[in-house]
């Protein structure tokens, strides 16, 4: 590593904020995927139907991508600290209350209170991701972007790989009460490290400018803008069509006919591999043709899933499954950056909120999708075929969206410093 590279790296942690809002992203993950874990198993020892464990799901989806719109028009409109604060005080509240309500009874949680603690943390979602999203924006300098971007998501993978593994330790160990108290004490923590960040001004609306307008017009510039909407599109269609973890064990049991054990090296594979490429991305960030490099990324997705669907070796569906996740994390990283770059000030959380909604989409139909075309198609057909739609994708987006083709993030930060010197002068 060079000099320089050291500088930068040192650069973005001598930024107060950064280092505040980094461990903020840390303990919320931390805590919010050891609830889902939590909450799972407690609702399923409950009521022993998978039905149940879909539900919850629905429960948090379902208000997060409905308010994520609403979410990122209020992100542009009032103090963004602010939302973050009220956001995770109610996620403190109510896992404070449902460890006393653990703790006083006797006959342990009601599948209600499981039910409610979900679905207040998809009303925190749907308003703290894109208020988040436009923050970091207004907190990280254009240059150092791509850096910041890569720390945040590797800190958010680690957490989201850490925090489940906890999450079960803590309820073995200690049971429900004291492991919703963790994560009240989790919640409290990132609230203490959002309050402490300096707040930034919101550029004020336009006069007489309605709900329904804010909206529209953070959903109109996505859609007219070649780069947002292009990279949107891949992520969407990438997950919808060439995704499998959903369906891994039917490839652990009935085609590579292994155990539980290989079956968890192979839910872990993809995140092994995402987690390798946005710590490599910490150092040299894939910022000189970055619109090309996203294209190969999710072509490279879609490569390793037809080498996983066709494979009857558990090394190779291994080896396959890590190579989309190292194509992945450098999708992610690109991604992150162009939404960060590219929004203008005015419209940062409502572009936030759509890619909120084009990411939850993906996820929520590509399981349903996976589970869908599998009963169709049969299950290595699914994966393979979803693989070449995949291909096929990248291909169409080339051609079409040639401004994402041609994209670099390693000129536009300094064009964007230049262009600020310019108004400021």
């Amino acid at each position: 590593m060079t000099r320089s590279q050291d500088a930068e790296i040192a650069a973005v942690f001598e930024l107060p904020d950064f280092r505040r809002l980094l461990f903020a992203v840390a303990s919320t993950t931390l805590a919010s995927r050891a609830l889902a874990v939590v909450v799972g198993y407690q609702v399923y020892a409950l009521t022993k139907s998978p039905f149940a464990l879909g539900y919850l799901g629905l429960v948090e989806a379902i208000p997060a991508l409905s308010l994520a719109l609403y979410g990122g028009h209020i992100a542009d409109r009032y103090d963004r600290r602010s939302i973050l604060r009220v956001t995770l005080a109610a996620l403190v509240v109510c896992a404070a209350a449902i460890a006393s309500i653990a703790a006083m009874s006797t006959g342990g949680l009601s599948l209600a209170a499981l039910y409610v603690v979900v679905f207040v943390a998809g009303i925190a979602r749907g308003f703290a991701e894109p208020a988040i999203s436009a923050w970091e924006a207004q907190i990280i300098p254009p240059a150092l972007m791509m850096k910041a971007s890569a720390w945040f998501s590797s800190t958010w993978l680690c957490c989201a790989i850490v925090g489940p593994v906890l999450g079960g330790a803590s309820l073995a160990a200690w049971g429900p009460a004291a492991t919703f108290g963790c994560f009240a004490a989790l919640f409290a923590l990132a609230w203490v490290c959002v309050s402490r960040m300096q707040t930034y001004p919101v550029i004020p609306p336009p006069e007489g400018e309605s709900i329904w307008q804010s909206i529209a017009e953070g959903v109109k510039y996505v859609v007219r803008d070649q780069v947002l909407v292009g990279s949107m599109a891949l992520d969407l269609f990438a997950v919808l069509f060439g995704g499998a973890i959903a369906i891994l064990p039917v490839f652990a049991s009935d085609i590579l006919h292994v155990g539980p054990i290989e079956l968890g090296f192979l839910n872990a594979a993809p995140s092994a591999g995402a987690l390798l490429t946005m710590l490599y991305a910490t150092r040299r960030p894939p910022l000189a043709h970055a619109g090309r490099n996203l294209l190969v990324a999710v072509g490279g997705v879609g490569i390793a899933m037809i080498v996983f669907a066709l494979s009857t070796s558990f090394w190779l569906s291994l080896a396959a499954l890590a190579v989309a996740g190292i194509c992945d994390g450098i999708s992610v990283v690109i991604r992150r950056s162009i939404v960060r770059l590219l929004s203008p000030k005015h419209l940062r959380g409502r572009i936030a909120a759509v890619g909120m909604v084009f990411i939850g989409a993906s996820n929520e139909l590509g399981a349903l999708e996976s589970g869908l075309a599998a009963g169709w198609l049969g299950t290595v057909r699914s994966v393979w075929a979803g693989g070449l739609v995949t291909l096929l994708i990248v291909c169409v987006t080339a051609v079409r969206a040639p401004l994402l083709r041609q994209l670099r993030l390693d000129t536009l930060p300094k064009a964007k410093i230049k262009q600020r010197k310019g108004k400021a002068g």
